[in-house]
């Protein structure tokens, strides 16, 4: 084990110490640690998507941290501790990778991916689950359009898939529709339950089939709303400085005239002045 690991799980274990250890490290357990290691992940991504090296360097460590964290509360409860958590993946990274550390031989990436589904099929019967549909093993916890794509892809696998990319615009504009008639049905009936969930189950399909053409695309849908949501973000913080450098905040502006002001924002974008 390396000199700066051992030093993080002692610093760890100094943290849940109920002797002059932290009382917010001590009150915390598995749930209440849980988003926040889902949010490192995400922060891990985002300075990737930055190309920040030096953040991600800072956020690999906050991402270690969190697996550090929730081995710690493991080794107090006596389940397991750190050194079995890195022996869990080693061994399973040897078990799925036979080409490399075995005998296996895999012409490709995608015959690499294949064999790896088929280990894994074969690890969740050898532990017991009779679950055999092609579906199986997909987690719950992950975001609802991770969890999406990884449903269409293992469809897809089986065969159930559309052939391209047109049919699924078609099915987008179709969806579309539908939740349009929903949104109609809810402004008549404000207050009807009903109304209001079949919108929401609208709105499910229409944003399930929107990933569906971001897969098509080979396009990352986490990527693709980052990307969005830099977009928007820069553009609206471009407005807000326009506004105020005119002497009237952008709160204080019509519709008309904010939606002037993107329009303005984005062409000095297109023409390289924003």
């Amino acid at each position: 084990m390396s000199e700066q690991l051992h030093r993080l799980l002692a610093i760890m274990a100094k943290l849940r110490d109920p002797q002059g250890g932290c009382p917010w490290d001590l009150a915390q357990d598995f749930s209440t640690i849980a988003p926040y290691t889902i949010e490192e992940a995400y922060e891990v991504a985002d300075a990737i998507d930055r190309g920040d090296m030096d953040g991600l360097r800072d956020e690999l460590g906050d991402l270690l941290l969190q697996v550090v964290f929730h081995a710690q509360m493991a080794r107090e409860a006596g389940m397991f501790g750190f050194d079995d958590v890195a022996r869990a993946i080693a061994d399973k990274m040897e078990r799925r990778h036979p080409h490399v550390f075995g005998d296996a031989s895999h012409g490709d990436a995608d015959a690499v991916r294949a064999g790896w589904e088929e280990i894994k099929q074969a690890e969740r019967a050898a532990a017991g689950d009779a679950d055999s549909s092609a579906l199986a093993g997909i987690a719950r916890g992950l975001p609802e359009w991770q969890r999406a794509l990884k449903l269409q892809a293992r469809a897809a696998r089986a065969g159930f898939d559309w052939p391209g990319p047109e049919p699924v615009m078609d099915k987008l504009a179709e969806e579309l529709e539908e939740v349009r008639v929903e949104f109609e049905a809810l402004a008549v009936a404000p207050d009807d339950a009903g109304a209001r969930a079949r919108l929401e189950d609208e709105l499910g399909d229409l944003l399930f089939v929107a990933a569906n053409l971001a897969r098509h695309a080979k396009v990352d849908v986490g990527g693709a709303l980052r990307r969005a949501n830099h977009k928007f973000e820069r553009r609206f913080r471009a407005m807000e400085a326009l506004a105020s450098a005119e002497g009237t905040p952008l709160s204080e502006r019509t519709l008309d005239a904010q939606e002037a002001l993107w329009a303005r924002v984005k062409d000095a974008e297109r023409s390289g002045d924003g």
